[in-house]
């Protein structure tokens, strides 16, 4: 019998894989944190013989070098991907033996990149699991816009064209296992549901039922931003990323952080945004880690700018590391737990900023007021709040500038990202307030939601 585990990088909205069977296994698209996919293994008390990419990642820094350093693995690498570490370069139909009557087949699927590459587990001859990477994912499929321009319509029209070929080639009870498509911005859309098959595909995925025109420019039409720390994966997977560091950094004491504020640097607050509105160190930015921290820090943070971590707790510390070196943010330079009565200097009182609900904005008495809107394009297309300023979160602190004068009431759908877009205007002296509210509520509070 053979078995799947899937480990979930909930962060970046990702699942990597380890399959196999009594005695061996294969880990597919592993994180930059082996240690999860060791601990499977030692679980599964199997020994990892191959380690299989299905491309070059663009949204997180691989461990696969590392993970087949480590166990002495066969490291497998689409043979159209060029690296510059030592690989075994995968072609189509090639063949690996993983256990017992437990084969892994390589199969061409070009679209998300030239060189992508999906793995069909069989055993006894027989298909059970296709690992579908970037390309067949629950509903959709993987974007074709990471790579270059000039090629996007090309590897829609390959999308399309791959996504046939393994429904036509596999049975429908074959269990497809995607890398992406949970909140990662790699998916054209999010998942619609947990698991699926080959069947259920052939029934509601784009992929397959529509035509090649159609498909393509419905799926060209609704692309959105790509996170601008993108352009650094691809590179870094490339040269075969170094083993990460996950010990404590430096501890940061007042001074400390007070320096690294007049130096230009940044100074994350991890803790919750209610916390930080209360309370926080002025100039601070407030990105939550319980939120998509990895995702929403690596996109806004100048590339390469050394970061400061204020945490609750050593464990929220410690979990903060880990998200941030799955996106090429190693080492934090310093960093500090507690809160801001130990994070201020003797004599600074903490800095802070009201929130609100919708409700409470409708009913507003003031008239020097702003609302900013932080949502991405795809959510303020379907209704926004009527005279609203609309600035993208991942936009916002690069166009503070843009943001008229007055009281800033700021909103997203939720209240996450307002937390975030709230602290950037607060660091730079705006008057903020952030709605931390569901955007559902803002028609009901009586505001004037415009759609259409």
């Amino acid at each position: 019998m053979f078995f799947v585990d899937t480990i979930e990088i909930e962060g970046l909205g990702n699942r990597s894989y380890l399959a196999g069977g009594a005695r061996t296994a294969v880990a597919v698209d592993p994180p930059r944190d082996i240690d999860q996919v060791l601990a499977a293994a030692a679980r599964r008390g199997v020994r990892i013989s191959h380690v299989a990419e299905t491309h070059l990642h663009n949204d997180y820094v691989t461990g696969g070098p590392e993970l087949a350093r480590i166990t002495g693995a066969d490291y497998l690498v689409p043979a159209g991907a060029r690296v510059s570490f030592s690989r075994i370069p995968v072609a189509d139909g090639d063949t690996v033996d993983i256990d017992t009557e437990l084969t892994l087949a390589a199969v061409a699927t070009p679209g998300h990149t030239p060189h992508h590459t999906a793995y069909v587990l069989g055993e006894a001859g027989r298909p059970v699991a296709a690992f579908t990477g970037g390309s067949l994912l629950i509903g959709t499929v993987g974007r074709p816009d990471l790579v270059e321009p000039r090629l996007t319509a090309q590897l829609a029209h390959a999308q399309h064209a791959s996504a046939h070929r393994l429904a036509d080639a596999l049975p429908d009870e074959t269990a497809v296992l995607p890398t992406h498509g949970f909140g990662s911005f790699c998916s054209s859309a999010q998942a619609d549901g947990d698991t699926t098959t080959i069947g259920e595909e052939k029934a509601a995925n784009t992929a397959l039922t529509s035509d090649a025109g159609t498909f393509v420019a419905e799926l060209l039409a609704g692309l959105e931003d790509v996170p601008a720390y993108y352009a650094h994966m691809g590179p870094a997977n490339a040269r075969g990323p170094a083993p990460v560091d996950l010990t404590r950094p430096a501890v940061a004491d007042p001074d400390g952080i007070a320096a690294r504020l007049a130096a230009g640097e940044w100074v994350v607050d991890l803790r919750h945004r209610v916390a930080f509105a209360e309370g926080h160190v002025a100039g601070s930015f407030n990105f939550e880690a319980e939120g998509k921290l990895a995702t929403y820090l690596a996109w806004m943070i100048p590339w390469g700018k050394p970061v400061t971590l204020l945490a609750d707790s050593a464990e929220q510390l410690a979990a903060a590391q880990r998200e941030l070196v799955r996106v090429g943010i190693d080492r934090p330079a310093s960093a500090a737990t507690g809160g801001p009565a130990a994070w201020l200097r003797d004599g600074e009182r903490p800095a802070s900023f009201p929130r609100a609900t919708f409700a409470e904005l409708a009913a507003r008495d003031e008239e020097d007021v702003v609302v900013l809107d932080v949502r991405r394009d795809s959510e303020r297309v379907a209704g926004w709040i009527a005279g609203s300023v609309h600035i993208p979160i991942h936009e916002v602190h690069s166009r503070l500038g843009e943001v008229p004068g007055g009281t800033v009431w700021v909103h997203c759908a939720g209240g996450m990202r307002a937390g975030i877009a709230a602290s950037l205007l607060d660091a730079v002296g705006r008057r903020v307030v952030a709605v931390d509210d569901s955007f559902d509520a803002a028609a009901e509070a009586g505001l004037t939601v415009v759609t259409g």
